[in-house]
């Protein structure tokens, strides 16, 4: 299990680094994932910087229980807003179907960010 979570703790590494840098590089596709009444270009450059320090946190021994922790509170706050957009006409996502399956998603996601949480806090124990 110790090596499933290492190797977890670096897909994820790229993963949210990737999408970090993907928020900063092209704004516009994120814009449609960002309800209305938030300012869009400041909102997603937040997110984008945040996620981009989450995921170079996860490959710094010091924080990687942190950036766990992080990551899992990101998820939790986006939650709503990718079940607002399951009841959206056109999901930003693309299809009503890749909305839907996102949902759950996230659920696991927050698993797997737990269990890299919960390695790191074991190893410091």
């Amino acid at each position: 299990m110790d090596m499933f979570v290492t190797i977890l703790k670096f897909v994820f590494a790229g993963f949210f680094a990737f999408a970090g840098i993907m928020h900063i590089i092209k704004p516009k596709f994120f814009k449609h994932f960002i309800p209305k009444p938030f300012p869009k270009n400041l909102v997603n450059y937040i997110v984008g910087i945040i996620e981009l320090a989450l995921g170079i946190g996860l490959l710094i021994p010091e924080f990687v229980k942190e950036s766990a922790a992080g990551i899992m509170v990101l998820l939790v706050l986006f939650l709503p807003i990718h079940i607002w957009d399951v009841t959206r006409e056109r999901p930003a996502i693309g299809s009503k179907r890749t909305a839907i399956i996102r949902v759950p998603f996230q659920f696991l996601l927050f698993y797997f960010a737990y269990l890299i949480y919960l390695q790191q806090a074991l190893i410091i124990a």
